[in-house]
C-alpha cells in the first residue's frame, strides 16, 4: 500500500483553478521531487496535502485513509508536516521556541530537541537567538526542525532551496538520509532540476496545473524534462 495517494486532485482559489486532476503516489522511505516553472501549481498541491486547502475527501489518501477534507491541524495529527515556502518562522520567538511550536500535536516518535540539535548543530548554538535573526539557511534549518518536531511520517518541503547559496543547499540536503532513516517519506518541491534529480527516487513535473512527466531520474532525459517543464 502506498503511503500517500493523490487521485484526481483539483484545487484553486475562488474562481481560479490551479490544479486539474492530479494523480500521484508515494511509498514509504521514498524521496519524490516535484519540479515545474512558477505558476505550475506546485505550492497549491503541497497546501492541498497539508490541509490548508479543502478538497474532496478521497482526493488525498494517507495510509489508506481519506484526508482531503481535513483541516491542517488534523492532518498534522495524522503524521504529515509541511515546511512552507518562505520558512514562516515566528519573529517574536527564539530558535528553540520556534522548534517547540512544532511539537504541539504531541505525536510520539524519534524527534525531539536533542535530535534536532544533532541534525543541525548550529541551531543548538543559536537556540536563544530570535529565529528571524539567523541567516537564510539557518532559518530553513529551523523550519525543517519545527516540522520534524511533530514526528511526521510524511515531510512536505516546499521550495527549501529558494534564495539560498548552493553550499547551504547542499548542507540542508545532506540531512535527508538522517530524516529518512526512521521511515519518513519526503515530498519536495524544487525549482533546481539538477538538485531534484540528485536527491529523488522519482520526479513529477507540473505544467499549468497538470502532471506533464513522471519517472525515475535515471530513466528520463534532460530533453524529456525540458519539454515537460516548458510545455514544448
Amino acid at each position: 500500500m502506498s503511503r500517500l495517494k493523490i487521485q484526481n486532485l483539483t484545487a484553486g482559489y475562488g474562481d481560479f483553478q490551479a490544479l486539474f486532476g492530479i494523480d500521484l503516489e508515494l511509498n514509504a522511505k521514498e524521496t519524490v521531487a516535484i519540479i515545474g516553472s512558477n505558476g505550475a501549481g506546485k505550492s497549491t498541491f503541497m497546501r492541498s496535502i497539508a490541509g490548508l486547502l479543502k478538497n474532496a475527501p478521497d482526493a488525498v489518501q494517507f495510509k489508506g485513509e481519506n484526508i482531503g477534507d481535513l483541516p491542517a491541524n488534523k492532518v498534522v495529527e495524522k503524521g504529515i508536516a509541511l515546511v512552507p515556502e518562505g520558512r514562516r518562522l515566528f519573529p517574536s520567538l527564539s530558535v528553540e521556541e520556534n522548534l517547540l511550536m512544532g511539537a504541539y500535536s504531541k505525536r510520539k516518535g524519534p524527534w525531539n530537541l536533542n535530535r534536532i540539535y544533532e541534525l543541525f548543530p548550529i541551531l543548538k548554538e543559536k537556540r536563544n537567538n530570535p529565529g528571524t535573526a539567523l541567516s537564510g539557511g539557518q532559518q530553513q534549518m529551523v523550519a525543517i526542525g519545527r516540522a520534524l518536531m511533530s514526528n511526521p511520517e510524511l515531510l512536505l518541503c516546499d521550495e527549501i532551496s529558494l534564495g539560498l547559496a548552493p553550499t547551504t543547499v547542499k548542507d540542508i540536503y545532506k540531512a535527508f538520509p538522517a530524516i529518512q532513516e526512521d521511515g519518513t517519506t519526503v515530498l519536495v518541491v524544487e525549482q533546481d532540476i539538477n538538485q531534484a534529480m540528485a536527491v529523488s527516487d522519482r520526479i513529477y513535473c507540473f505544467q499549468e496545473g497538470r502532471v506533464s512527466l513522471e519517472g525515475k531520474p535515471g530513466e528520463v532525459s534532460k530533453d524529456d524534462i525540458k519539454a515537460a517543464y516548458f510545455g514544448m
